[in-house]
């Protein structure tokens, strides 16, 4: 049993927590997922990045990796803050996408690479 001391609206409340069923494992996160069907790209990758506004969580992959996309279309959808944000092409060219559905990202993680 571990005790906690928390406070919620200006009231003290003595808490202590049972843990149950042994530890849980530790599972490291890493801000940017990458898919695993393709490698990650290097630093070096020759186009233009497509960076993340801010972080959220990637709700769908609207394009697969190899599509030639037009400047403006939709590619990914990035939720935050229970709102849904398209992320759109930059740029025309073939997309490399960097992120699965389902993965945490921060703020300039690269999402995709057009070239």
């Amino acid at each position: 049993m571990r005790n906690f001391i928390i406070t919620v609206n200006g009231k003290r409340y003595d808490v202590g927590v049972e843990e149950v069923g042994g530890a849980a494992p530790i599972v490291p996160v890493t801000p940017k997922a990458v898919p695993v069907s393709a490698p990650a790209p290097s630093a070096n990758v020759a186009g233009t990045k497509v960076l993340s506004p801010f972080p959220g969580l990637i709700k769908n992959v609207l394009v697969q990796s190899g599509t030639q996309v037009k400047k403006d279309q939709p590619i990914l959808v990035l939720e935050a803050m229970k709102m849904d944000n398209d992320i759109t092409a930059p740029c025309d060219g073939t997309l490399t996408v960097n992120v699965v559905k389902g993965a945490n990202v921060e703020s300039d993680a690269v999402l995709a690479i057009i070239s």
